[in-house]
Parts: C-alpha cells; sequence; structure tokens
C-alpha cells in the first residue's frame, strides 16, 4: 500500500474532505491533493499534523506500507540488457533490473581464456561473493591467490586490492554479488 492510499482512507474513515483536513492539519490543500495522488509523499512534519489532525498515530499512517517494500522481481535470460566490459576480456552483466536501491548487486562474470579483470579496491565495507559456474580462475585478493574451479566460491571484503584471471582455455563465468551496490 502507498502512503496516498492509506492517507485517503484515514480521511475518509473521520468523514473528513480534504479542505478540512488542509484547515485542520495546516497542510496546504494541493500538497493533501498531490499526497493522496502519490504524487509526492510529503515530510514527516506534514504526516505528523494530518495524523494529529485525524486523531490517529503515525504508525497508524506507516502501517502496511512496509509490506509494499517488499520486492520481488524476476528477469528472463533474454531480457538481460545491460553488459559492461570490465577490462579486455572480461564482462560483467546485470542479472536484476534496476539496480539502484538495492541492497545486492548479483553479476555474471565472464572472462575469456587469458583474460582479466583489472585490479580493483572498493571502499570500506564492500564486500564480493564467487561462486564458479564453469572455467577456473585465479582470484588475487590482498597479496594472496586463490584457485577457484566450477563450485567453488570465495568471499571477501572488496576493499582489499583483488583482480580475476582466467587460467584455462575455454571461458570462465562466475556469479558475483557485491555489497553495497552504489559502493562499487
Amino acid at each position: 500500500m502507498k502512503i496516498g492510499k492509506r492517507l485517503r482512507e484515514l480521511r475518509k474513515e473521520k468523514h473528513m474532505t480534504l479542505e478540512e483536513l488542509s484547515v485542520k492539519s495546516g497542510v496546504a490543500l494541493a500538497t493533501l491533493s498531490r499526497m493522496e495522488n502519490d504524487k509526492m509523499t510529503g515530510t514527516i512534519t506534514a504526516h505528523t499534523s494530518i495524523c494529529k489532525s485525524l486523531g490517529v498515530s503515525i504508525t497508524d499512517l506507516y502501517r502496511e506500507l512496509e509490506n509494499d517494500s517488499k520486492t520481488v522481481e524476476s528477469l528472463q535470460q533474454k531480457e538481460r540488457t545491460e553488459h559492461f566490459i570490465h577490462a579486455k576480456k572480461a564482462s560483467y552483466e546485470l542479472l536484476v533490473p534496476k539496480p539502484h536501491g538495492k541492497k545486492i548487486m548479483p553479476l555474471m562474470l565472464r572472462i575469456g581464456p587469458g583474460g582479466e579483470t583489472q585490479r580493483e579496491k572498493n571502499g570500506t565495507g564492500v564486500e564480493k561473493f564467487l561462486y564458479m559456474i564453469s572455467g577456473t580462475i585465479d582470484a588475487v585478493v590482498g597479496d594472496r591467490k586463490y584457485t577457484l574451479r566450477k563450485g567453488d566460491s570465495l568471499y571477501f571484503d572488496a576493499s582489499l586490492p583483488h583482480s580475476i584471471k582466467n587460467v584455462s582455455k575455454a571461458g570462465a563465468e562466475a556469479i558475483c554479488v557485491v555489497t553495497p551496490p552504489y559502493a562499487t
């Protein structure tokens, strides 16, 4: 449920018009209208004034809003369009639509024979997870090298300098999950 729908429900339960609520709460009529039509969410100050005028608690206004924030998204392979080249013979493909606002960013890492990613060092708090689907890679994290084959995985603090090299004669593929995505 969106805040506008919830606001309208509460107002109608109190048999109040938008004009009456505007006068009683001190929130502009146009603002209330935009809020109820989900054109804007309003400020916490406006929410508090509205709730006080309606004789309800702020938690009554926010109740059920959390359920709408729970997201389920499906992305068919043929719909994946966001690819970016990381380095020569190495590329990432986003495995989710619209990664902004998500807590993790799942990627498909593909590295051609002899290819490797650029050496990178992410910000503090960034973590990475690799799960090998095919091929063999050497992942250098800090000053240690980890050889990974199909079915192997590696989890590490991505603030350490790291790079990944395909050491097999065929292409290598791995699922790579990064958190938080905005720090990468």
